[in-house]
């Protein structure tokens, strides 16, 4: 495993997308630990991409326009739906009807991450044209194994950004819920922003 494949995968990481919106917003609203199941869902969101690709699936989904909008269109609905959940709820955002720390809230937490980014098809594509660049032939693992191996080292890095952002917002968020002002304001920046992530994927192509 390269260190160019290292640093790359860490920019990409890095980089802000609906993921780690959605784990800042839970660590802002409703703390650590929450941040962490957050984290968690995103993370293993991205598991059906890495085996999409490892089986050349990806490759089907950008071929067929069929499928790769529906996929589309499903993830616009929940970016959607989303955005309105954070304008209209008063309390914890965006935890789907659950809240505080309890294992109900923890689940709901994880699978809002993990739907987050199994309904983003842009994902699979970046994948198979990603992870296919630092492939060794000259190996004995055959290509969908390396895949699934760099896939992983991919996902635990995402795991390690994703709660490490999580847990700086839980400690701004520890301070800015004490004030009401400050939550409606995060709530409908929040809501914007999903709205404006759900808005670039409808406006996509393959």
């Amino acid at each position: 495993m390269s260190i160019e494949f290292l640093v790359t995968s860490l920019i990409v990481i890095v980089i802000p997308g609906t993921g780690v919106v959605y784990t800042v917003a839970s660590g802002l609203s409703a703390g650590r630990a929450v941040s962490i199941a957050a984290a968690v869902g995103c993370t293993l969101g991205i598991t059906p991409h890495i085996v999409a690709t490892a089986l050349g699936l990806a490759a089907v989904m950008h071929a067929s326009a069929l499928a790769f909008n529906l996929i589309k269109y499903c993830g616009v609905a929940y970016l959607l739906y989303l955005a309105w959940q954070a304008l209209k709820e008063d309390g914890t955002l965006l935890q789907a009807g659950s809240s505080g720390e309890t294992p109900r809230g923890l689940f709901a937490t994880i699978v809002t991450g993990f739907l987050i980014n199994i309904l983003n098809p842009k994902l699979s594509i970046f994948f198979l044209a990603f992870l296919p660049q630092f492939i060794t032939p000259a190996t004995d693992a055959g290509v969908a194994l390396q895949i699934v191996m760099l896939g992983g080292v991919f996902m635990v890095m995402t795991f390690a950004v994703f709660a490490v952002y999580g847990v700086f917002a839980a400690f701004a968020g520890a301070q800015l819920l004490r004030s009401a002002r400050v939550m409606r304001w995060m709530r409908r920046t929040i809501a914007v922003t999903f709205a404006g992530f759900g808005l670039r994927l409808a406006m996509s192509g393959r």
